[in-house]
């Protein structure tokens, strides 16, 4: 693992993060902290940047009112954003972060960020779920 790898871990644990995997090879963590409803947030550490990925759900149907309303709530969410995957299938929040000068404060910008879209939103991404 990386010096970078080592200071996001530390990171994560000053802030409470549970890590459930690490590939030390990868330098990629597997975080969750259940009362913030995160489970499985993915960190890899890709120099020159971090990428937080949370899978959220999946999509039934290509669905224009979903698409227009995640776009909306993009413009909302402070840090990060919705997006699909390559499949186009799986709707992720995902954040990039320049490795080199990260600080605590941006890697809890981000987190905290995730946590209040989902406090605030969880019941539409349930209803966006179910379509």
């Amino acid at each position: 693992m990386d010096i970078y790898a080592d200071k996001i871990k530390d990171y994560l644990l000053e802030l409470e993060y549970d890590i459930v995997h690490t590939d030390s090879e990868d330098s990629l963590f597997v975080v969750q902290k259940q009362e913030a409803g995160i489970s499985n947030l993915i960190i890899d550490c890709e120099s020159p940047i971090v990428v937080i990925e949370q899978y959220l759900f999946d999509l039934k149907a290509d669905d224009v009112s979903v698409f227009k309303n995640l776009l909306i709530k993009n413009r909302e969410i402070i840090h990060g954003a919705f997006v699909l995957d390559t499949t186009g299938k799986k709707v992720l929040f995902r954040d990039t972060l320049q490795i080199e000068n990260l600080d605590l404060n941006e890697l809890r910008g981000t987190l905290n960020s995730l946590e209040l879209l989902l406090s605030e939103y969880s019941n539409q991404i349930i209803k966006f779920s179910k379509n």
